[in-house]
């Protein structure tokens, strides 16, 4: 998901537009705002109070006989400091909570949209990057949402309130600086134009370098393998130096902007305080008005640098809004129905493919499915046997609706699965993988993933029925072992009967099997034959089979080629027929038909 030359372009009000969406995150929180902006309003008010204090008691000179009066002056002043530190506190931490609550809520909102994507969006969209935009870009998001907003709220009212009250102190000094405020606010809408753009440019650096490590770390022991860490070291530092130059250029531009922005600011002050100073000299402006202008203008100076800083944290912000927005937008390709159809749960419906062609969008000119047409009787077995490619995967992708046809339609108890609830039609089906996936829990957690409120007693029945109870009994901590990131700590064989256990305890009507003992020995294999054979009962399933066990068990055998069914019978019934089936089984088997694999 890289930048498009137009999206790289845009206007700087075309950026802070990502900044609308953030009204859904903050409206929540309207009533804390309100807090911060009431007790940014007092301590605002109690430090432009402070010059006028100043004032008095210059003007009113050091004499003895006006001690009383300058006590309660500075009585006053410490007043003043004591309510700018309380409020100023409750400012902090009430807009500090807001911007750590609306990333948040905003790192929540994208992984519960991207965690719903469809496949084919992970086709293109690469997981290391999808992580960087979670974390980094969130994170300069929050620099803006959370400390930025507390400083232009501050800045923005320091700024409004020291004019105002520089205006009543002297409008001949203020109308010299307000000459020049468009000095400032013009090279700060210039210069914030591009350090958004490189902002940006260097967000997407940056989620290259991360896509590159996840995708390297999660596979280590391949290139490890293959020898290739020095190659993937250089590749990796090559993105990160690229990222570093562009981050260069990006402070390059904001150290340029603010050191402009300070010498504008300050030599404006500077001139406009010699005014000030001639004034007095002529008599027309007293040492405390002078005194408190003085004050008022260093205000009006700190304040337009406060903002000119945030300023380049807002492009920058925009630039990672920008890429957050995207993920947010990007829309399944799986559109949800308005109004689905329910499919009776708990029960063993039938399945018919009819007439289904499909090709993956990754790969448009080539077709997966052509005109595949199948039906399955309500517990019935059927076997996928094919070459690699022939489309046995894909039959189970379709089924699960991770993808739609481009043509025919998919039956599931009498509904058309693209007209029900994506969720409610993949609670009805159970897969067990050849890919075993294991997360990063204990074995408790792993096997309830099956079914989220099953009790600890049901899990030790699944694991039982898997042949896993065995297994899991001789770990360090039984149940309560981690299983490490991937299941790094359990064999193949384990990790695969962990997956069984999962899918007998989510006990649905239709299976999904990808030849789900492949990974076994000789003795497990007999023992989760057995438990999935009682498993299978009553329940559609389809395999896709890679041995000659799963072929023999099968009430009906599909051989498939090119996307395409090429046969359709039992297994001496195919063998007789010659074709496709024969040859693979004469391949794989010769004529003792041992038990190994049937595809190449």
């Amino acid at each position: 998901m890289k930048p498009t030359a137009r999206q790289s372009t845009a206007s700087v009000s075309d950026g802070l537009k990502a900044f609308s969406r953030l009204h859904d995150f903050i409206k929540p929180y309207y009533f804390r705002i309100l807090l911060a902006i009431l007790a940014l309003i007092i301590a605002a008010a109690a430090t432009l109070a402070l010059p006028v204090a100043v004032r008095m008691i210059i003007d009113k000179g050091f004499l003895p006989a006006q001690a009383e009066i300058i006590n309660s002056y500075f009585l006053i002043l410490l007043t003043i400091v004591l309510l700018i530190a309380v409020f100023a506190a409750i400012r902090f931490y009430l807009v500090m909570w807001l911007g750590e609550r609306i990333v948040a809520d905003i790192r929540s909102k994208v992984y519960q949209h991207v965690i719903r994507m469809e496949p084919q969006f992970f086709e293109i969209t690469r997981t290391g990057e999808v992580l960087s935009r979670l974390t980094t870009d969130t994170t300069l998001v929050q620099t803006v949402v959370g400390a930025g907003f507390s400083v232009t709220l501050r800045s923005s009212i320091m700024l409004l309130g020291s004019l105002f009250m520089l205006a009543i102190t002297s409008v001949q000094l203020t109308a010299l600086i307000l000459i020049l405020v468009p000095l400032v606010i013009l090279p700060l809408l210039v210069f914030g134009r591009k350090v958004r753009r490189l902002s940006r440019t260097t967000q997407d650096l940056i989620a290259e370098s991360s896509a590159i490590a996840g995708e390297t770390l999660s596979a280590v022991n391949v290139v490890q393998s293959f020898v290739l860490e020095n190659f993937f070291s250089r590749r990796f530092e090559s993105s990160v130096t690229l990222s570093f130059e562009m981050a260069l250029t990006r402070l390059k531009a904001r150290a340029l902007l603010s050191g402009f922005a300070v010498l504008i600011i300050f030599s404006a002050i500077m001139g406009v305080i010699w005014i000030g100073a001639q004034l007095v000299i002529a008599g027309q402006m007293s040492i405390g008005e002078l005194s408190q202008f003085l004050i008022y203008a260093l205000i009006v100076a700190t304040s337009t640098a406060a903002l000119s800083e945030v300023w380049g944290d807002v492009q920058r912000a925009a630039g990672a809004m920008e890429r957050l927005m995207e993920l947010l937008n990007t829309q399944s390709a799986l559109p949800a129905q308005a109004k689905p159809i329910a499919i009776k749960h708990g029960i063993t419906h039938p399945i018919h493919f009819d007439k289904v062609g499909f090709n993956y969008p990754s790969r448009p000119e080539q077709q997966a499915l052509t005109d595949f047409t199948l039906s399955m009787s309500p517990g019935e077995t059927i076997a996928l046997v094919g070459p690699s490619g022939a489309g046995k995967s894909t039959v189970f992708q379709l089924l699960l609706r991770f993808y739609d046809p481009q043509q025919g339609k998919i039956i599931l108890g009498g509904v058309d699965i693209s007209k029900t609830d994506i969720h409610q039609l993949r609670e009805q089906i159970g897969i067990v993988p050849q890919e075993t996936v294991i997360f990063a829990a204990d074995v408790w957690e792993n096997i309830r993933y099956g079914k989220l409120d099953a009790s600890n007693g049901d899990i030790y029945t699944a694991a039982q029925a898997a042949a896993a109870d065995e297994f899991i009994q001789k770990l360090p901590e039984g149940y309560s072992t981690f299983l490490g990131e991937r299941g790094s700590r359990l064999s193949g064989g384990q990790r695969q009967r962990i997956a069984i256990a999962r899918a007998i305890l989510k006990n649905p009507p239709v299976l999904l099997l990808d030849e789900a003992t492949s990974a076994l020995d000789a003795e497990s294999e007999k023992l989760v034959q057995e438990a999935m054979e009682k498993l299978m009962k009553n329940r559609t399933t389809l395999v896709i089979a890679h041995r000659l066990a799963t072929v023999l068990k099968a009430n009906r055998i599909v051989v498939m080629n090119h996307g395409k069914i090429v046969a359709i019978g039992k297994h001496q019934e195919l063998l007789s027929q010659g074709g496709l089936y024969a040859r693979l089984a004469a391949l794989q088997f010769g004529d003792s038909y041992d038990d190994h694999l049937i595809t190449p």
